[in-house]
């Protein structure tokens, strides 16, 4: 069961945040009490965690343990320097598996651009770690359910990962599912057929599904390509 912070332990926690970020070197780590504790009581819930079979359930408990924490995120992103912080990057991968992407873009900013690394209960970096969960959130989870959100934040995660070294096979899954939702957000009309200013747009998912296809060619998206190609050309003037 949790409890509810009072505003006052609330502000407390975020200073105490802010000054363990502060005091932590760029490529150093977080270190002090209040890190400790946090690092504790993360472990804590990880172990409840995994008592928990169903996946959905795991989910779900995430989502309520989530605002618990969510004043150490706060104060890192607002005073922090780039040093390690395992607190933060593991609630990373907790808030896009509980749908929060916005939240997420925001860590995962901060996390890339002070190079950060997940836990050692991970084995990707986190630019990997980007490109297959979102991607993975479109093509099996809820981002799939607002074609319009999803272009947006595969967008952003493309753009946050495209200087970063990553496999191919998950550059080239996150190139498929930005491909994917941008077909997606065309066919909001109801018609299979494009019109001629759909015709860009196509193009560009198209590029994508072929950049996609590049760099892995076991990616499964010939078949959408031709189709895509035949409709772009009926839409042509």
């Amino acid at each position: 069961m949790t409890r509810e912070l009072s505003p006052a332990q609330r502000h407390k926690a975020r200073v105490l945040a802010e000054r363990a970020a502060a005091d932590a070197s760029p490529g150093g780590v977080t270190g002090g009490t209040a890190y400790e504790l946090m690092l504790y009581k993360l472990a804590n819930d990880c172990r409840n965690l995994k008592l928990i079979q169903s996946v959905s359930k795991k989910i779900e408990r995430k989502a309520v343990l989530l605002p618990e924490y969510q004043d150490w995120i706060d104060g890192v992103l607002a005073a922090g320097k780039g040093g390690q912080d395992d607190v933060l990057t593991t609630l990373l991968v907790w808030h896009i598996d509980v749908g929060d992407y916005a939240r997420a873009l925001d860590m995962a900013q901060y996390a890339v651009e002070h190079e950060l690394t997940l836990s050692d209960q991970y084995s990707r970096t986190i630019p990997t770690m980007l490109m297959d969960e979102f991607a993975s959130a479109y093509s099996g989870g809820n981002l799939a359910e607002d074609p319009v959100q999803a272009v947006a934040v595969l967008t952003q995660v493309a753009a946050l990962t495209n200087h970063c070294d990553a496999p191919d096979q998950a550059r080239a899954k996150l190139y498929k599912a930005t491909a994917y939702a941008m077909i997606a957000v065309m066919e909001l009309t109801g018609s299979d057929q494009l019109t001629v200013t759909q015709i860009p747009q196509a193009e560009q998912a198209h590029g994508l599904l072929q950049s996609a296809l590049k760099l892995f060619p076991g990616v499964g998206v010939k078949q959408v390509m031709e189709r895509l190609r035949t409709r772009i050309a009926a839409a042509a003037p």
